[in-house]
């Protein structure tokens, strides 16, 4: 599976998808209603697919203000993580995340920045889960640690 996702922070991703609800001609793919810091969105416009995230300063995802306006990343899935990694390491980009392997969610990822001051996120998906098992392994993580 191979792909280009484009992820950013909102402060409340329900309450902007209510906005680009009304701005966009927008297809919602996945909707979470979970506590405001948790919810995610993914949506596609004109079949470019844009997933939407609430700010959670605890993963480091932090909505832009007039400040710090660099919130967004380039999600990339490719055929192989560990070569597309490698290749980042090799011409300079600087780890953010190695490779982890998210084994119960079916994929793997990691994080580099380039010089350029862009963050990159590498996905490959190993096999495809749904949804609501997805959500159903959030919830048990979740309930797990507390």
């Amino acid at each position: 599976m191979t792909g280009v996702e484009i992820d950013f922070v909102v402060t409340e991703s329900l309450k902007a998808l209510e906005l680009y609800e009304k701005i966009f001609e927008l297809i919602p793919i996945e909707v979470t209603d979970l506590p405001k810091g948790e919810n995610e969105v993914i949506f596609s416009i004109y079949g470019v697919r844009f997933h939407m995230l609430d700010e959670n300063r605890e993963f480091q995802l932090v909505a832009p203000d007039p400040a710090h306006p660099n919130t967004i990343w380039f999600n990339i899935m490719v055929p192989d993580i560990h070569d597309t990694y490698r290749k980042a390491m090799e011409a300079g980009c600087m780890e953010v995340q190695p490779v982890i392997e998210l084994t119960d969610f079916g994929v793997s990822n990691a994080m580099f920045t380039d010089q350029f001051g862009y963050l990159w996120m590498l996905h490959q998906v190993h096999r495809e889960v749904s949804f609501e098992d997805r959500m159903k392994l959030w919830e048990e993580e979740k309930n797990r640690i507390q």
